[in-house]
């Protein structure tokens, strides 16, 4: 465990350098970037040292280890949200528990967010996913059909959209997952200019471990980076 420890706090230490010189380079501040670490299978210990070093956001992929985990996390320092995707017969599991959603994809889920979150009187923030690469075993929205989907999210009363998300395809060089990225910026871009009511672009969230330098680059405002922070995921809940 003290290996472990010691790799996480050099580790978070190069990440933050790396998002540090990605953001002045993309001409912003490093306070205008959100670091969430993926904590999927990385045990509450492991995730509270993190926080400990200065992590503020933490993000899990599945319901169950979310719930698992959620009494033994440090979350008066960090906030928690859920980055995976979502199935409606969870959603009331959560609503309570997180503070944004990042992978809102279809009317159906959004109405039952809303639902569970009006029955316990809070308004759930959450993210659209994009399917910027038009995959067939992706989940998200397909670009051309994200401003009708917000559209009709903007008129449900306890869920309020605080911008985008994308995973864009893996690609074989950095040329082309720039790409991507600059596709998704231009959309989170081109929605923020048209001020739809119940609708705030404040994030937009791509990059991972491998490419979440680009990403920054290309205009993120959130990075999702997981393995460069907790290294291989083989270590126990």
């Amino acid at each position: 465990m003290e290996k472990l420890l010691a790799d996480v706090e050099y580790n978070y230490k190069k990440i933050e350098e790396r998002i540090t010189e990605a953001a002045v380079k993309s001409g912003r501040k490093r306070e205008d970037i959100i670091f969430l670490s993926a904590t999927k299978t990385v045990s509450a210990d492991v995730i509270n040292y993190a926080i400990s070093l200065g992590l503020k956001y933490i993000g899990e992929n599945k319901v169950q280890e979310l719930l698992q985990k959620y009494e033994h996390y440090d979350l008066k320092n960090a906030s928690l949200q859920f980055i995976g995707h979502l199935q409606t017969n969870k959603v009331k599991q959560i609503v309570d528990k997180v503070d944004l959603i990042q992978s809102v994809d279809s009317v159906k889920l959004a109405k039952e967010i809303s639902k569970q979150s009006a029955a316990k009187n809070i308004v759930s923030n959450v993210l659209v996913e994009v399917n910027i690469g038009r995959e067939e075993n992706k989940s998200g929205v397909m670009p051309e059909m994200t401003e009708d989907l917000l559209y009709k999210i903007s008129q449900m009363s306890n869920i309020s959209v605080k911008g985008l998300m994308t995973i864009p395809p893996i690609c074989e060089n950095k040329q082309k997952i720039c790409k991507f990225f600059n596709k998704m910026h231009n959309i989170f871009i081109d929605i923020s200019g048209k001020k739809i009511d119940n609708i705030s672009m404040e994030i937009l969230s791509m990059g991972m471990s491998s490419d979440y330098y680009e990403a920054i680059l290309e205009g993120a405002t959130m990075v999702r980076i997981g393995s460069s922070l907790f290294g291989a995921r083989n270590y126990a809940i």
